[in-house]
């Protein structure tokens, strides 16, 4: 009984933590496109500019206390926050639950909640804020050189996350210009290069190529859905930054099993 308290007790701290990042990605997702500091001032309604209080900032309770309005000008707060501070609590306890108490854990901590202001931000404005990618690929490389302090192959993993960094960057820049050029239209932006480079640096290389292929084939699914069902037209755009982050979710959580899974099946079909 007291392994099951202390187990229910450890995930919920994980879920306070993950909801608690997940409302700073709300600030992040706001405000790095806008150029503001993410810091100053603190948290406020967007409508009057009245500061929350602290009880109204605590994550999902507060949304939930002001039933989704402004305290002063009522105006409604959208359920994207709401949304977003679940989503991250929700994917902390899975981490913890799938890598348990282990460096990888926080590393993928880390790494999904990136993703996940990258795939927002593009959402909103089909960009990807340069100074989140490289800031991004900074801390990707402080985490691979401890983690290979920590297994003794520090000059192997250094290696490993730059030419991974590297395929990433080249692989989705010969798909941009190929697929621009083939439909004579910007087939992809400049930030989903760098996406690429980032998840290469954090995955490793065949991690790497599964996100991007889980990326394309969802991107492609959704782009004939959106397209058949009208809700896009011939020749418009959709982010795909998203489908990027997605595939380095699915590959984070399932990538061992899909790669094994995938070479058993080559080795008895061959």
């Amino acid at each position: 009984m007291s392994s099951v308290l202390e187990n229910f007790f450890c995930l919920f701290f994980v879920f306070v933590l993950g909801s608690s990042v997940g409302s700073f990605l709300n600030v992040v997702v706001y405000r790095i496109p806008a150029q503001l500091s993410i810091l100053y001032p603190r948290s406020h309604c967007p409508n009057c500019s009245r500061q929350l209080t602290i009880t109204q900032n605590i994550p999902i309770l507060g949304w939930l206390r002001l039933k989704g309005c402004c305290g002063w000008c009522h105006k409604p707060i959208p359920i994207r926050y709401l949304l977003v501070e679940i989503l991250t609590g929700l994917l902390f306890c899975f981490i913890f639950l799938r890598f348990g108490y282990t460096f990888n854990t926080i590393s993928y901590w880390v790494l999904l909640s990136w993703l996940l202001a990258l795939a927002l931000i593009d959402i909103d404005t089909f960009t990807l804020p340069n100074v989140l990618l490289k800031f991004g690929l900074v801390v990707g490389l402080v985490f691979q050189v401890l983690q290979g302090w920590q297994n003794n192959d520090l000059n192997h993993v250094i290696f490993g996350a730059i030419f991974s960094a590297w395929m990433g960057l080249f692989l989705l820049d010969i798909i941009r210009i190929v697929g621009s050029f083939a439909l004579q239209v910007e087939a992809m932006g400049d930030g989903d290069p760098k996406l690429a480079a980032f998840l290469g640096i954090w995955l490793g290389w065949q991690h790497l190529l599964l996100a991007c292929f889980l990326a394309c084939l969802l991107g492609a699914i959704w782009g004939i859905y959106a397209k058949l069902s009208g809700k896009l037209s011939r020749w418009q755009m959709i982010p795909f930054g998203p489908f990027l982050s997605l595939g380095g979710v699915l590959t984070i959580f399932w990538g061992n099993e899909i790669i094994s899974t995938y070479v058993k099946l080559f080795f008895t079909f061959s």
